[in-house]
C-alpha cells in the first residue's frame, strides 16, 4: 500500500485514483497519522459483500444471549396515581 501525505494526495489526485484503480490501495495521512484508504469501488464492494456473508444472522446472534435463568434485582416502583 502507497502512502501519500494529504497534500501530494491533492496535488497528483489522479495518480492516486489510478493506482486505486489498479487494485492497489492508497493511504493518505496528515500530519504523518493515516486518516483515510482510497479503494476501486470493486474492492469496497468486494469487502461489503464478504463482510455481509461473515455477519451473524439474526436467529445466531438470539442464540447466543446467555441462557442461565439467573436472578436479578427487581426495583421496587409504585402505581403512577390515575386521574379521572
Amino acid at each position: 500500500m502507497t502512502n501519500w501525505s494529504l497534500q501530494d494526495a491533492k496535488n497528483r489526485f489522479s495518480a492516486v485514483v489510478n493506482a486505486a484503480l489498479a487494485g492497489e490501495p492508497q493511504r493518505v495521512t496528515r500530519r504523518g497519522e493515516p486518516v483515510v484508504v482510497i479503494l476501486s469501488t470493486d474492492e469496497y464492494e468486494r469487502m461489503l459483500r464478504l463482510e455481509k456473508a461473515n455477519a451473524p444472522t439474526f436467529v445466531e446472534l438470539l442464540l447466543q444471549i446467555p441462557q442461565d435463568d439467573g436472578e436479578f434485582e427487581r426495583i421496587p416502583v409504585s402505581p403512577r396515581p390515575v386521574d379521572f
